[in-house]
């Protein structure tokens, strides 16, 4: 199973006043008040102005995002931050592989980063998202870490973030259908023995 990621996490309200009037922000709702901003193409030229360019070969810790990061870009981010820490998250894994980079802004300057994990098998803590999540001031639940606790293995690509994001939806809807899903599989498994009897 792929997943990919290519979006800007910070405090909703943050989030909301600073997109407030974009054509193609999205806002998907994460846990703890928290935000995703799917970055689209449309969405880094309505903001920049400028289409968007892509790094030509893999992501590496020496060009850690397949998004290249223009000055128009940092400064906007950068000025966001001034009301609270915001970061720029990127993943993409594929059959077991993938990477990872985040970098973090609070205060109009880089606080954090950028980092870049091409093998993220190290200590979940050190993965560079969930170190960025750490900066942004996510706290660790019940959840393995930080990226779960924030619901952001909820949705596999960037279409899927956009459609939960248009839809209104919360990590809480996709926590009540899987317990409605449990409490289904009990009767499921009683037919079942029923059935064979």
């Amino acid at each position: 199973m792929s997943y990919q990621l290519s979006g800007v996490v910070a405090d909703v309200e943050l989030l909301r006043e600073q997109t407030a009037g974009l054509d193609h922000a999205v806002l998907a709702a994460l846990r703890q008040d928290f935000a995703l901003l799917p970055v689209t193409p449309q969405l880094v030229e309505e903001l920049t102005g400028a289409l968007p360019d892509f790094a030509t070969g893999e992501p590496s810790a020496e060009q850690p995002f397949h998004l290249v990061l223009s000055p128009a870009l940092t400064d906007l981010l950068a000025r966001w931050s001034r009301q609270g820490p915001v970061g720029y998250l990127e993943a993409e894994f594929a059959g077991g592989l993938g990477r990872q980079s985040s970098m973090v802004w609070l205060g109009g300057e880089v606080s954090w980063g950028p980092r870049f994990d091409g093998t993220v098998d190290g200590p979940r803590a050190e993965w560079p998202i969930n170190g960025a999540l750490a900066r942004l001031g996510a706290e660790p639940g019940p959840w393995i870490d930080l990226f779960a606790e924030l619901g952001l293995h909820l949705e596999r690509d960037m279409a899927g973030w956009l459609a939960h994001g248009r839809r209104g939806l919360t990590a809480d809807y996709w926590d009540e259908l899987a317990e409605e899903w449990e409490d289904e599989r009990p009767n499921e498994r009683m037919l079942g023995v029923h059935q064979t009897r």
